[in-house]
């Protein structure tokens, strides 16, 4: 984190509280149930900016600048936005608006690897009196083919993968490297967070119950930093989505006036080993 955006946060803390700990914890959603379907159907997105290990709030999103996919092996680049439509997104504590995005099922029928990226508008943190930028990236593989899951996408900020971030085992060590302008960026922060609530897409809400209580707040948010090559490691302890954030590594430092952090996101799914019905193991 930078001394500005610290700064802020030190400043905000002193006088709101843990709005400048809830701050810490923002996360730009791109989730889908499933990133590793056996066939390609139609997808459903939810587009959502919270604070995803507690639920929410979560805070109201402008219509994205960006929403793209790009197809398996890299062949084109589909515009996404005639896909958006804006939504009331029901978290823990309030609603706000959200996007949903219903990606057809032509879009889906090539084998292996379809790359979606998204760039929000930057959101205003009053409280800290500085915008948030986060470009998110999300990476579905259809009927297991290998593709281009490792290819970097040209973004202002991004979190190039060195692990498939569809096929990870619970427990598994998951490796990314942070980009800025196609450049590794040393001792990046880096920000982990647990997708703590189930996602009612349909109804478009978190539930209200945890999987996981953290012992202290602190546990909201895993902080790292990535090491002189800009590579960050991390654990998967759990099955469930893993948002990755690289906090304020972009080159463009403001935004009408104010301060500006660009955020890089990449989100990871990883899954419980299950025994097979005649494995001889014990479920």
């Amino acid at each position: 984190m930078t001394f500005t955006r610290r700064l802020f946060q030190t400043l905000a803390g002193a006088t709101f509280g843990c709005v400048a700990c809830a701050a810490q914890a923002h996360f730009q959603m791109l989730y889908v149930e499933d990133t590793a379907p056996q066939r390609g159907d139609k997808l459903e997105f939810a587009l959502v900016f919270t604070h995803p290990f507690s639920g929410g709030p979560t805070l109201v999103m402008d219509k994205p600048r960006a929403f793209s996919q790009v197809s398996a092996h890299g062949s084109k680049t589909i515009d996404l936005r005639q896909y958006l439509r804006p939504v009331q997104w029901q978290s823990r504590d309030n609603q706000a608006t959200a996007y949903r995005a219903s990606i057809p099922r032509e879009l889906m029928r090539s084998l292996g690897d379809h790359i979606f990226v998204l760039e929000p508008e930057p959101y205003l943190e009053a409280e800290e009196g500085l915008y948030i930028q986060q470009f998110t990236k999300l990476i579905v593989n259809v009927g297991g083919v290998p593709g281009d899951w490792a290819e970097p996408q040209g973004l202002p900020v991004e979190i190039q993968p060195l692990s498939k971030p569809y096929a990870n085992w619970t427990g598994g060590v998951f490796r990314a490297v942070v980009l800025a302008d196609g450049k590794p960026v040393p001792f990046a922060e880096v920000e982990i967070e647990y997708l703590n609530h189930a996602v009612d897409i349909e109804q478009n809400s978190f539930g209200q119950a945890a999987y996981v209580t953290a012992p202290q707040a602190s546990f909201n948010a895993q902080s790292t930093y990535a090491d002189a090559q800009g590579i960050v490691t991390l654990g998967l302890p759990r099955a469930g989505w893993w948002g990755i954030a690289a906090l304020d590594i972009g080159a463009t430092k403001t935004h009408k006036g104010k301060p500006l952090s660009q955020d890089a996101v990449l989100w990871v799914q990883a899954r419980d080993m299950v025994p097979g019905k005649d494995s001889g193991i014990a479920h």
